[in-house]
């Protein structure tokens, strides 16, 4: 058993991938089947509970896809039951400490390097039990990321980044403008000083960077500044952007005026 997706960062690939916040089975088949092969579903903000999410890792991978499931916290809990239901990629919201990073660590990986309860037999996981070295190999499956959204983080990206069983520092860039009584200015001198003392760290340590599309910036772009998982659009904004699209067109065709809520009416 082996993660593609862990598989081809280490690689130095960059990824590309779209949000799942609807919480549709159906969704993310469509998704998945328009090209975005990697997808997050998004338990944090998203309309799916975590064991809604967990559910929709199966319709990503029957429709070829694979998923990053954003967990809503770091707590032992949490982060024990997304690992036993089969989640192999995980972004860890907030994680603003090196301790804390550390409590995420040991909660993900079997003793002795760290202390996730054990039910490896009978978990989803394990396939069952039908993975007889589960408990051995789990670590080298996981793909764990965490993210760097507040200003008591970005100091620590390096340090965060080089404990062993992290992957990924995943820069939130929205909440970190809010930590610095900024919110939405994501153009702000001293949210892109922020920003780049993130990917100078990442740099100098070889930390591996991820991050989301926007704040002035293309895919080409925040390659170059050092990211290697891109996460784009989300599945809200596409349809909304569509429906939209298709109202507009609609109401052109026909002399009517298409209002910003999207009702119509005569000119």
């Amino acid at each position: 058993m082996s993660n593609a997706l862990k598989e081809r960062i280490a690689r130095g690939e960059i990824v590309t991938a779209a949000w799942i916040d609807t919480g549709s089975p159906e969704v993310c088949e469509i998704v998945v089947n328009a090209g975005w092969d990697v997808v997050v579903i998004d338990c944090e903000h998203g309309a799916a509970p975590l064991e809604d999410g967990l559910s929709l890792i199966r319709a990503v991978q029957a429709a070829g896809g694979e998923a990053v499931l954003r967990v809503p916290d770091g707590s032992d809990t949490t982060l024990k039951r997304a690992l036993d239901r089969g989640a192999r990629s995980i972004l860890v919201p907030m994680v603003n400490s090196v301790e804390q990073a550390k409590s995420i660590v040991y909660s993900c990986l079997y003793p002795p390097r760290g202390g996730r309860g054990y039910a490896a037999p009978i978990v989803r996981a394990s396939h069952y039990g039908r993975w007889t070295d589960y408990a051995k190999q789990a670590h080298d499956d996981l793909l764990l990321m965490v993210q760097c959204e507040h200003v008591d983080a970005v100091a620590h990206v390096a340090e965060i980044g080089a404990i062993d069983g992290i992957d990924m520092v995943f820069v939130g860039p929205n909440d970190l403008s809010g930590s610095l009584g900024l919110l939405e200015q994501l153009d702000h001198p001293d949210l892109l000083k922020c920003k780049e003392e993130v990917e100078r760290a990442g740099r100098e340590s070889g930390v591996k960077l991820g991050t989301i599309l926007g704040g002035g910036r293309n895919y080409s772009q925040i390659r170059d500044a050092g990211y290697s998982f891109i996460v784009g659009p989300a599945d809200v904004g596409l349809l909304y952007d569509a429906a939209r699209a298709a109202r507009i067109e609609m109401a052109d065709d026909l002399d009517l005026v298409a209002d910003a809520g999207g009702t119509t009416r005569d000119y």
